[in-house]
């Protein structure tokens, strides 16, 4: 850990960036845990769970390529603080949700949060590049996994305390201060001249996003790069959605041994709350393991999100087939640290090989592909959920799991062969 430690003690502009995901990842997981209570006591349905992540998954979809030309033509630090800002407001309308009992305005809000989101996140992802050295981009990348982590697992506790004793309103009124902490966060970066260049804005067009589009069809490696993650949100975007059912229906801790030694008055959002903690564990320390264990060379990397691409099955079907808690939550960890390794490794490989000018956009497209297959993959939870039952559903993103297993050792011998061949770009990738 002390790499990290002194990464952050080192690098100024890193350690405000760090502090401001902090603050905001943790009013983030306050929001979930106070939006699923308000869905829960409002309706009673799969469908209406999904439509919630459907409702934070889209707008990242439909304005992540405007983002990115955005994000590689002005100023991103300005980006994400007016983003914050804006975000701090919107929060603060849902108090009004509960007063008025329209669950359209709930789900209307929540768009325009997650719109805002999606131009905070590629301009964030695109930055890191801009404040710390190549070299430590894996360590950047390794410690803002931990911090999300982290953030999960102590936003999703606190979340839960916070709803369970002071109700949902107070949960949604940290969640704006910790908006406006981050944007001040933010301000205090400087990007010095040298690390981006000057860009000339007098032929721009909101269409410059073909452009980017471009660059990916004629870099195949970089294109598959960029579809990891949304390969990987197809397999556990629906668990999301299940969890929230296991938590309520099968694992409620008022049922659980230890919820008669510990009585609480929801037993389902504590149960929740721990297995966001087990999830936090298994997405913040696993890539900083795989890392330790496989190091930070490109062919080694690619090795890693294949293990972790195995993992992700195999954590699925145990929780789809577990008859104990204690099952459930081993199947958690080992998801969340395929999925943590997948998420690690292909971002740091994107931030070191696509040059500045596009790397707004190919993380804006990224992002896209992943909300894109996360919305399919929530919305198909639900109604498999509905349909069949949770734990039938689970399994079928188990077996979706193995088929993404076979995707990407396909993808990785293909680009080991293209590698062979020399062609421009993907010597820099350096597949070994």
């Amino acid at each position: 850990m002390r790499e990290y430690i002194d990464l952050l003690r080192r690098n100024r502009n890193y350690r405000y960036l760090w502090l401001g995901s902090v603050v905001s990842q943790l009013g983030d997981w306050f929001n979930l845990i106070a939006s699923a209570e308000i869905i829960t006591n409002m309706t009673n349905s799969g469908v209406a769970i999904s439509y919630l992540f459907l409702a934070r998954f889209l707008p990242l979809f439909l304005f992540s390529p405007l983002a990115g030309v955005l994000a590689d033509r002005y100023s991103r630090r300005k980006i994400m603080i007016v983003s914050d800002l804006l975000r701090a407001l919107t929060v603060l309308g849902f108090l009004f949700v509960q007063a008025t009992g329209q669950i359209w305005l709930f789900y209307l809000l929540t768009v325009m949060q997650f719109a805002l989101s999606a131009l905070f996140t590629p301009a964030r992802s695109a930055v890191l590049s801009n404040v710390v050295e190549k070299e430590e981009l894996v360590a950047a990348n390794a410690l803002d996994s931990l911090t999300w982590s982290t953030m999960l697992a102590l936003g999703a506790f606190l979340g839960g305390v916070v709803a369970a004793v002071f109700g949902a309103e107070a949960a949604f009124i940290l969640d704006a201060m910790t908006f406006v902490l981050s944007a001040w966060f933010i301000s205090r970066i400087v990007i010095a001249a040298t690390k981006r260049k000057k860009v000339v804005k007098a032929n721009s067009s909101w269409f410059d996003f073909v452009d980017g589009f471009r660059y990916l069809w004629h870099e195949p490696f970089i294109l598959g790069i960029a579809l990891v993650k949304a390969a990987g949100s197809l397999v556990w975007g629906g668990i999301n959605v299940l969890e929230i059912t296991f938590s309520q229906e099968i694992y409620s801790f008022d049922t659980l041994a230890m919820g008669h030694l510990f009585p609480v008055e929801d037993g389902g959002t504590a149960t929740l709350g721990m297995v966001y903690v087990v999830s936090g564990l298994g997405t913040g320390l696993g890539p900083i393991f795989m890392r330790r264990l496989l190091g930070d060379r490109f062919g080694r990397m690619m090795k890693g999100i294949g293990i972790g691409f195995v993992l992700l099955p195999i954590g699925i079907l145990m929780i789809a087939f577990s008859t104990f808690f204690a099952g459930y939550l081993t199947g958690t960890l080992i998801r969340t640290v395929g999925s943590g390794t997948v998420w690690v490794f292909s971002a740091a490989m994107l931030q070191m090989i696509v040059p500045d000018k596009y790397r707004g956009r190919v993380f804006a497209f990224e992002f896209a592909a992943l909300t894109l297959t996360q919305s399919i993959s929530t919305f198909l939870a639900g109604v498999w959920q509905d349909a069949w039952g949770v734990r039938q559903a689970t399994a079928v993103f188990g077996f979706i799991g193995l088929v993404t297993v076979v995707l990407w050792f396909g993808f990785y011998t293909f680009s080991k062969r293209q590698s062979a061949r020399q062609r421009p770009g993907w010597v820099v990738a350096g597949i070994e």
